[in-house]
């Protein structure tokens, strides 16, 4: 329950046209999404595979977003528009983080083991955003819209292209890429 009600308080700080709790609850198809993704993780944690994998098709089927149960993903996201979203089991999302709609969270390589990426906090995973395999990106970080990222990404970094390059570095780091 507190990472819902997370989520809803993220929501009215980052998405403007959100006018209320209600609105989110009622209206935001990326917030279905992420409920419905929250209510399956419960059910995958408590061996209940058949309900949470059940759910993840609903999710699938309404909202076109296929987030596997035992991602992680910490309260406080915001998934807008959530169209075509895909994160993968072995994910990993922090706090704060704003994912736009066709952003996959994926691996390289079919293989056991840690294989998806994990998102720092507070980063924005620009539409279209494809990032795969095990690597991280760091906290306070910018994905462009449609870039594929590869390699792990320094925290306050901004990243653009295919393949994804860092531009920016933050000034708090001390050096520029």
């Amino acid at each position: 329950m507190i990472d819902i009600s997370m989520d809803i308080d993220a929501y009215l700080e980052k998405d403007p046209t959100a006018s209320g709790k209600w609105h989110i609850i009622l209206f935001s198809a990326g917030f279905h999404g992420l409920l419905l993704y929250r209510i399956s993780t419960f059910f995958w944690k408590n061996k209940l595979g058949f309900l949470a994998r059940g759910l993840l098709y609903v999710s699938r089927i309404l909202y076109s977003m296929d987030i596997h149960p035992s991602a992680r993903i910490e309260g406080g996201v915001v998934i807008d528009h959530g169209v075509g979203v895909v994160i993968g089991s072995t994910a990993s999302v922090g706090t704060g983080t704003l994912i736009y709609h066709g952003v996959t969270l994926g691996s390289k390589n079919v293989m056991k083991g840690k294989r998806h990426p994990d998102i720092g906090r507070n980063v924005v995973l620009g539409a279209g955003a494809k990032i795969l395999g095990p690597i991280y990106v760091g906290d306070n970080s910018k994905v462009g819209a449609n870039s594929v990222v590869l390699e792990h990404v320094p925290q306050d970094s901004l990243v653009t292209g295919i393949p994804g390059r860092v531009h920016r570095i933050s000034e708090r780091l001390g050096s520029r890429q």
